[in-house]
């Protein structure tokens, strides 16, 4: 250092007595502005040092002041995220609760449309095992629930009342294994045995091969378990299929569709009628049906020709037999045994009228097997006048035949 300061001292010299005047000249100059030169070249030098240090101290007080306020932020943050969490839980119990007030509410008009005589009830607990399908409800037998009782609900049945207690009772439901109901289907009336089988669905068992069941159709109970009233939706067919022996028909039940958290329990049941089948024509005008020849024309009045025109021939033929016992006098199935059958070959033309001489003996000829009654003496001398028949109207109904001459 001492070799290159003596080394250079001359110019080293020079220097600093030319920057001595530099500044002795800045010093004593002035600008327009009535400032010294020195004093702008200070300002000059200075600015951007303090612009640098300025920036560094902006930044570092803006650092603390955003984590300070992000502290804060994180601490506001876990508050609205507490009262976010309580304020979802209190709308989630009140939405429970309206849930419950509307299914309440649901359940009372059911109750009163429903001609059973029902009692609700709220599922409380659920069964152990795991293949059953077992509840357990809040009431029991201080409420009048019996075992055997139907448990529904407004979309369908739901299973029965397996075991009660004083204040509960166990509800085998219509899912379970060992479930069984009668059922008949809306639009056939095919009678079969709805069975559990442990999953969502159920089976409809003991359906002939031959019955016939559609994909969409509605079943019903029957009432002939002497469970469930009849009448009361069970569910709606999902499938059908060809078994060995019956018909494999599988139905999604309706009871359960929606949850269960309140039932309705039969204490006495009503039989339903099962809605009807609605028909395809509904809707289409049908003309009446034309009227009859028969009814059209005017019926004749003569008894003779009204059996030709109604009746069989089997009804014309015991018709004529009876006319013909009561021209003989013969009750069938009044006499004594060994007595003269009447004579069915007599022929009705050929009767006398009643009131004649000849009353009860027959005009055509001698028969053997007709009885004529004996004839009153008349005088020799004294000849009934023949006359010809008068001519019969078409609305009477004595026979020519049966018309007698008058006498003298």
């Amino acid at each position: 250092m001492d070799s290159l300061l003596g080394r250079y001292r001359n110019i080293t010299v020079l220097l600093l007595v030319l920057f001595a005047q530099l500044i002795l000249l800045a010093y004593q100059v002035r600008t327009d502005q009535d400032v010294r030169l020195i004093r702008i070249w200070a300002v000059s030098a200075v600015t951007p040092v303090a612009r640098v240090l300025e920036g560094a101290r902006t930044a570092t007080v803006h650092f603390f002041e955003d984590y300070l306020l992000f502290a804060k932020a994180s601490e506001e943050n876990r508050h609205l995220r507490a009262e976010l969490g309580r304020l979802k839980m209190e709308n989630q119990s009140l939405r429970s609760e309206l849930g419950t007030a509307e299914r309440a509410k649901l359940l009372s008009a059911y109750r009163e449309r429903q001609p059973s005589r029902t009692v609700a009830a709220r599922i409380i607990g659920t069964g152990a095992g795991s293949s059953s399908k077992v509840v357990f409800v809040d009431r029991g037998s201080a409420d009048g629930v019996r075992r055997g009782m139907a448990v529904i609900t407004p979309d369908g049945i739901v299973g029965k009342v397996t075991e009660s207690f004083p204040t509960a009772s166990q509800v085998l439901l219509i899912t379970d294994p060992t479930f069984a109901a009668g059922v008949v289907s809306e639009n056939h009336r095919v009678m079969g045995t709805l069975k559990g089988t442990g999953k969502p669905n159920c089976i409809v068992d003991y359906l002939q091969i031959e019955e016939r069941v559609d994909v969409g159709e509605w079943f019903y109970t029957s009432g002939d378990d002497r469970v469930f009233p009849r009448g009361i939706p069970v569910g709606k067919v999902v499938s059908t299929g060809q078994g060995k022996v019956f018909k494999d028909i599988v139905v999604m039940p309706s009871g359960p569709r929606s949850g269960l958290e309140e039932v309705l329990i039969v204490l006495e049941g009503v039989h339903k009628p099962i809605p009807g089948t609605s028909s395809a024509s509904e809707g289409m005008y049908m003309l009446p049906a034309p009227p009859s020849e028969q009814q059209a024309a005017p019926l004749p009045e003569d008894a003779t020709t009204r059996e030709l025109v109604f009746g069989t021939e089997a009804d014309r033929l015991r018709e004529h037999y009876r006319k013909v016992g009561e021209a003989q006098g013969h009750v069938y199935g009044e006499g004594a045994s060994g007595s003269r059958p009447p004579d069915f070959n007599l022929k009705l033309s050929e009767q006398p009228a009643a009131g004649s001489p000849a009353s009860g003996a027959v005009a055509a000829g001698p028969d053997v097997n007709a009885v004529a009654p004996p004839k009153a003496a008349k005088p020799p001398a004294v000849q009934p006048a023949k006359t010809s028949p008068a001519p019969q109207r078409p609305d009477s109904t004595e026979s020519p035949a049966q018309r007698t001459t008058p006498a003298p």
